[in-house]
């Protein structure tokens, strides 16, 4: 990791959800767009839970992304203040003294959802990550 690698940070409050889903896509673009070497993903809530919520799993390995293993994590401003772009799930107001860019992209929570709804949340994170990834590759 040198300075010149981009952070990005995807949060929500239990971790559980949406940024499980938005940190796996980052991976999954950061990998597909030979960023490895340049970009580290963060990810993290402010009150974990205890799982990933089972529908977030059944739908992501439907489209081939095992969450099996994957844990909800605390994170804290330190890192966040670290990153180049903070992505919040909808569910946070962080209030950063760092210049770091912070979105938030106000998706609904999909714990207690059907799996179809759970479906349109994870095509909308994976064009928010898409066109995250756009953006750092323009730059």
């Amino acid at each position: 990791m040198t300075d010149d690698d981009t952070h990005v940070a995807f949060v929500c409050v239990q971790n559980a959800g949406r940024s499980q889903m938005a940190t796996a896509y980052a991976e999954r673009e950061r990998e597909a767009r030979d960023l490895t070497d340049a970009v580290v993903i963060h990810s993290g809530g402010t009150h974990p839970a205890d799982a990933v919520h089972d529908v977030v799993r059944e739908a992501m390995a439907e489209d081939g992304i095992d969450l099996d293993g994957r844990e909800p994590r605390q994170i804290d401003d330190e890192t966040l203040e670290s990153c180049d772009y903070v992505a919040t799930m909808g569910c946070s107001t962080l209030e950063l003294e760092a210049e770091t860019d912070v979105r938030d992209w106000d998706l609904p929570d999909p714990h207690g959802e059907d799996l179809e709804t759970v479906h349109e949340i994870r095509e909308d994170v994976c064009g928010r990550v898409k066109a995250l990834f756009d953006e750092i590759e323009s730059r």
